[in-house]
């Protein structure tokens, strides 16, 4: 698997080298939620990484019932244009449900997408400059650091207030 690349330091002299195995195509897909509290305080990050697999809609419905779970109080969930977010076994738990309500993003806006912001982060910072030796290697770092991710405040109200929405009062 290769490295992310990013700019690093080493001393005068002395080139840094990243080590990798050959490249491979394995994967990791990941599928994740950022919340805001009603009153802008509190920010919340929650995930699910899958080793090799795609997210399909089983996996999406999945994942919104845990998420209602933990959340416990009615959600707008603003994604991206995946045809997994709109196949109809999403579509059909989510007519069930009372307290989700769905808008999508415009067809291609990334900048728009918090959790967008969230996997670049990683990938910029914690994840940089290292090359895992596998796919689980991979989702052991990523579920470590995205775990890390979860407890720094700031750090995820800066990615949601980072948007060009408006999702945080100034």
């Amino acid at each position: 698997m290769s490295p992310l690349v990013r700019r690093t330091w080493a001393p005068r002299g002395h080139t840094p080298v990243l080590y990798q195995r050959t490249r491979s195509y394995k994967k990791v897909s990941a599928i994740a939620a950022l919340t805001l509290s009603p009153h802008y305080r509190r920010a919340g990050l929650y995930f699910s990484l899958h080793t090799d697999a795609n997210i399909t809609a089983e996996r999406i419905v999945r994942f919104l019932r845990s998420l209602g779970r933990q959340v416990q109080k009615p959600m707008l969930i603003v994604w991206d244009r995946l045809v997994a977010h709109r196949a109809g076994k999403v579509k059909t738990w989510l007519d069930g449900q009372s307290k989700i309500y769905i808008e999508f993003f415009p067809p291609y806006a990334p900048e728009l997408n918090p959790v967008e912001r969230v996997w670049g982060y990683l990938k910029g910072n914690s994840l940089a400059n290292w090359s895992p030796k596998d796919a689980a290697d991979l989702t052991a770092a990523a579920r470590y650091y995205t775990g890390r991710l979860k407890r720094k405040q700031k750090v995820l109200r800066s990615l949601v207030c980072g948007t060009p929405l408006f999702l945080c009062r100034k």
